[in-house]
């Protein structure tokens, strides 16, 4: 029995089916070790002797880890089938240290689908682990070790943030940067002029075409245009271009993470997740397959031997002059490691599977399916028209466009693609009525905040991080209340602004996008073996802890602000501090003393409670966001803009904390929980007859 060792339990039983009864499969789930925390500066990692690397076993692997050990023993052959990429070479190699075998000699398979062909293919030609694969991914981890370390001790003490690292931080830049240029944006007046003019049955809206394209700044000038309208418009030129719009490449993770936001408003976590199911495999029917290849991608090529099968696909299903020709160009910093994103068999539509898929599922093979296949398609030609009228001494401007030949549209519109409203056949000379006359006083808006889709796209371009990590690098800003989600618009919170402006002014470089573009690149570098593991490790450190010392002996300390008050336990200056309850006076000699005044610093807001009458208060979520609600609380639990929480029934006091018990409703049924849920979570049967009058 031979023992294959993959890092996902879900490929087990496909890879399983494939491989025969003579095959072993099992998972490591992941990465089953990291760097330790001892040496210096707790990197793991011996400075002194090449920067040799410490690992232990995660406490929650040991399992695992005997499981493998015990199954490797009992095995005549130990195959490692990890994922394709950096990390998966790193999971590989440490498997041959912990389960003791050759890296040298063991085989090491690797397949970008999860396919019978494919399986069968990678155990007839295996390899053997790719050290310089290895190297790269344990330079990213150390210097993320050492960054994260050494940069978020810093701020931490400084100001009390709780995090820094090489991709997070330069992401983080880049929010906080733009959002401070919305807050300081100033609007600027101008005034729009169109008209709708008719002519029998056509209708038209032509827009005033200003000489210069300048805008109408103010309402002088705008009365002074409208003195010169007359009731009709005469076209006086007609101007028609035909133009071919080519399709766009199949998916990236990133590209896939970009349309999935926009056109099925898939959040990038969402998005990886049900891509990472695709890929691993389903049931369809009796089999279990995967439905798309190597999820984590920056190639936008494809295998010849899919191109071809899909051209055939395509002149089958649609014509022969469907079929296009497409020129792959090479991504600037891609590393071209797999195809692009695409199904492994055309023959499952996604029509023919969606019994089988659940909904998000669905959705996103069937953008990926229609994506591939439209980036083989002919482009889609349109006859453009431009045409232009005069209205009295003024110039205005329609456009539109036919559609002359569908193309690749006719399976995949893309979200961004320019939709030209229809216009008919017309003639130089022809008069329209203007039956409306569209005028209205407008103010120039501030740059939107970015959505996660934007941010990805973002990241991509300016080489910050790689496609496993963009989603991941999102997720950590939120998890540490750097940035918030609000109606799909990312915007960063305070304590973020503050960390990215402290970083920003004390390691400018370290954050900067290029900087860490220029990282990445040295990893590429590592990779394809044209620097050593040691050199690229020594050119990152001693300059980088050189900063850190220099930097943190002029960094500012972000102290508390004293109240005039003594600590009565131990005679230490009282001063205001936040937590994410909102602000209190606690004692400075804090951790020692823990001291904390139960009167609350409180800043009153505008109005009074609709419910009681008191005033009003902000306060702050766990999150440190900050809202409105009554200061006679826990009496009166009204909060502002939010009619769920100020409707629920107060029963009774909770008997664990003293908070309120209130009527709340899981999958349809009433039960009392603690007011105080999550720090509290005490629950007791809703029963009628408690409630009060």
């Amino acid at each position: 029995m031979k023992l294959v060792i993959v890092e996902s339990p879900h490929k087990c039983e496909t890879i399983g089916k494939y491989l025969g009864e003579n095959y072993k499969v099992m998972a490591s789930i992941g990465h089953l070790n990291d760097l330790a925390t001892n040496g210096k500066g707790g990197f793991g990692v011996d400075i002194e002797n090449d920067f040799k690397a410490s690992y232990v076993i995660d406490n929650s692997k040991y399992k695992t880890v005997n499981l493998l050990k015990e199954a490797a023993k009992n095995s005549s052959e130990v195959i490692l089938a990890t994922d394709p990429d950096r990390e998966g070479e790193a999971i590989a190699w440490h498997l041959t240290q912990i389960l003791k075998l050759d890296p040298l000699k063991t085989k090491r398979l690797e397949f970008h689908e999860i396919t019978r062909e494919s399986i069968t293919e990678a155990i007839e030609n295996p390899r053997v682990i790719d050290m310089n694969l290895v190297y790269a991914q344990e330079v990213r981890r150390i210097e993320d070790r050492i960054i994260g370390f050494k940069l978020s001790g810093i701020i931490q003490k400084k100001i009390k943030a709780r995090s820094a690292g090489r991709v997070q931080s330069a992401t983080l830049r880049l929010i906080a940067d733009h959002d401070v240029e919305i807050d300081s944006f100033v609007p600027e007046e101008y005034w729009t002029l169109s008209l709708e003019l008719l002519k029998g049955k056509t209708k038209l809206t032509a827009y005033y075409n200003h000489p210069n394209d300048e805008k109408i700044v103010n309402k002088e000038q705008n009365d002074k245009i409208l003195k010169k309208l007359d009731s009709t418009a005469q076209i006086v030129d007609i101007k028609k271009t035909i133009r071919t719009t080519e399709s766009k490449p199949p998916f990236t993770t990133s590209t896939l993470q970009q349309e999935a936001f926009n056109i099925l408003k898939m959040s990038t976590a969402t998005t990886t997740r049900v891509a990472q199911h695709l890929y691993e495999g389903l049931n369809i029917g009796s089999e279990h397959v995967g439905l798309v290849t190597y999820i984590r991608t920056d190639n936008v090529a494809l295998s010849n031997a899919f191109v071809s099968k899909a051209k055939t696909f395509i002149e089958e299903k649609f014509g022969k002059e469907y079929v296009g020709h497409r020129k792959v160009a090479k991504v600037n910093g891609a590393q071209n490691a797999h195809e692009a994103i695409r199904p492994t068999s055309l023959s499952r539509t996604p029509e023919s599977i969606k019994n089988y898929l659940k909904t998000d599922e669905y959705k996103l093979y069937k953008l990926i399916y229609e994506r591939t296949l439209a980036s083989l398609m002919k482009g889609k030609v349109d006859e453009v028209s431009s045409i232009s009228f005069k209205c009295g001494d003024l110039s205005f401007k329609c456009e539109g466009a036919k559609t002359l030949f569908d193309g690749y549209s006719k399976i995949y519109v893309f979200d961004d693609e320019d939709k030209k409203a229809f216009v008919p056949s017309l003639n130089i000379g022809d008069t329209f009525q203007v039956s409306k006359i569209n005028n209205a006083q407008e103010f120039t808006k501030a740059p939107s905040h970015y959505n996660e889709a934007k941010i990805v796209k973002l990241m991509e371009e300016k080489g910050i991080g790689r496609p496993s990590t963009y989603a991941a690098t999102i997720k950590t800003l939120k998890d540490h209340s750097y940035i918030e989600s609000e109606k799909g618009l990312i915007v960063s919170t305070e304590i973020g602004r503050k960390t990215s402006f402290v970083l920003n002014k004390y390691f400018p470089k370290l954050i900067d996008t290029k900087y860490t573009a220029t990282m990445e690149k040295e990893l590429d570098k590592v990779q394809d073996g044209k620097i050593s593991r040691e050199k690229a490790l020594k050119d990152f450190y001693y300059p980088f802890i050189k900063e850190c010392d220099e930097a943190s002996k002029i960094m500012y300390s972000d102290g508390d602000v004293e109240t005039g008050e003594k600590c009565p336990i131990c005679g230490a200056p009282l001063v205001y501090k936040k937590s994410r309850f909102g602000e209190f006076i606690g004692c400075s000699n804090f951790p020692e003393c823990d001291y904390r005044k139960t009167d609350k610093v409180i800043e009153y807001a505008p109005g009074t409670c609709p419910k009681c009458g008191k005033p009003l208060v902000y306060r702050y979520t766990k999150n440190h966001k900050k809202f409105i609600g009554c200061s006679g609380y826990p009496d009166c639990d009204y909060i502002q803009n939010d009619e769920k929480t100020s409707k629920q029934l107060v029963v009774k006091q909770c008997p664990d904390c003293g908070g309120d018990l209130v009527v709340r409703t899981r999958k349809g049924k009433k039960f009392l929980g603690c007011s105080n849920f999550p720090k509290c979570n005490h629950m007791e049967p809703y029963i009628e007859k408690t409630i009060k009058k």
